[in-house]
């Protein structure tokens, strides 16, 4: 398998061999929600061996994927309870405990890339706010990573919203599916394990589920010969959250191997996000996928859609509110197009 490294993994390399060389070995239960195949889930793998390799075999990482142990939106709650140590799922899955989780995982029309969302996590107090909500839960933040917009699927056309009047798709928890139904569709939240089954079976027509590499590894378009791109309607960030007691028994120097692996994780998931996304557009035409690039005038409705449900979550919890307002201040100061608050 290639392993992906960049300047700074190598930097952690030396410095967690010699700094690990002779701590007491732990093991690290992971649950993912990717499936091996996908862009995603090659990295992951990759992440594993970096943590492996760096601790000089001191730690040993058991990653489960596809929500094997327990269904994707138990992951969280599996980890704080300690059925595992940590949680490689989605934010989102959580906002039955309070809505600000939909905006530690996806803001629904707030950046245009990844690298800003990860920009607001570093620099713009994000890691800050998460940690507020998750420390709560028993749970730390150790980093997120995301590859871009994501492209919608569907066995019928989706040319523009007109085509989501009745559109029975995938949704995952939380705003969107808010979003899409003021929009006429008719989402269904189900575990991201079972868009492909629920695809096959004509329970849905279409799914939001990922960017376009992603799709083609989950063989999303075997069934669904229609999808969007570039994306716009989300860019949802999966995050590595571990058990507080857990991740505070860790050494520093454990600590730092994880926490470098997952920010290398987070870099090399935007860069073959770009590549594989393009390679994909070149070939989905080929294999009968029709590729639609919604109008400008089209995504801004959408936008808008999206923009008003900010206001509508920002007054359901205090905390909601806070993160809210945490990436209205940062995309401001970045000088994107904000959302003005009501």
């Amino acid at each position: 398998m290639h392993v992906y490294r960049t300047t700074a993994l190598c930097a952690a390399l030396a410095f967690g061999t010699a700094t690990v060389a002779g701590a007491q070995s732990v093991t690290v239960r992971i649950q993912n929600h990717q499936s091996p195949e996908s862009t995603s889930g090659r990295l992951i793998a990759d992440f594993v061996e970096n943590v492996e390799t760096m601790s000089g075999g001191d730690i040993d990482v058991e990653m489960f994927y596809s929500a094997s142990v327990v269904k994707s939106a138990e992951t969280f709650d599996a980890a704080a309870s300690g059925i595992i140590d940590c949680d490689m799922t989605n934010g989102s899955y959580q906002t039955g405990k309070n809505p600000a989780y939909q905006f530690v995982a996806d803001t629904m029309g707030g950046y245009d890339t990844p690298l800003q969302f990860q920009s607001w996590i570093e620099y713009g107090g994000g890691r800050e706010e998460i940690n507020g909500l998750y420390n709560t839960n028993g749970m730390t933040f150790v980093g997120a990573h995301i590859g871009g917009q994501e492209s919608l699927v569907s066995t019928s056309p989706i040319a523009g919203p007109d085509d989501l009047k009745n559109w029975k798709f995938r949704s995952p928890p939380g705003m969107e599916s808010e979003i899409f139904a003021s929009l006429g569709a008719s989402p269904v939240v189900m575990d991201f394990t079972e868009i492909f089954t629920a695809l096959e079976t004509g329970i849905i027509d279409g799914a939001d589920a990922s960017w376009l590499s992603n799709n083609v590894g989950s063989g999303l378009y075997d069934i669904a010969k229609h999808t969007t791109f570039p994306g716009f309607h989300s860019m949802s960030s999966d995050h590595l959250a571990c058990r507080t007691d857990f991740w505070e028994g860790l050494t520093d120097a454990q600590r730092a191997i994880i926490t470098s692996a997952e920010k290398n994780l987070g870099y090399e998931l935007m860069l073959a996000t770009v590549v594989e996304n393009g390679e994909a557009l070149v070939a989905l035409p080929e294999e009968g996928v029709t590729i639609y690039d919604w109008s400008q005038e089209d995504r801004a409705a959408f936008r808008q859609a999206a923009f008003g449900a900010w206001d509508e979550w920002a007054q359901k919890t205090p905390e909601t509110a806070e993160i809210v307002q945490s990436h209205r201040d940062f995309i401001e100061r970045i000088g994107l197009d904000a959302p003005a608050s009501n």
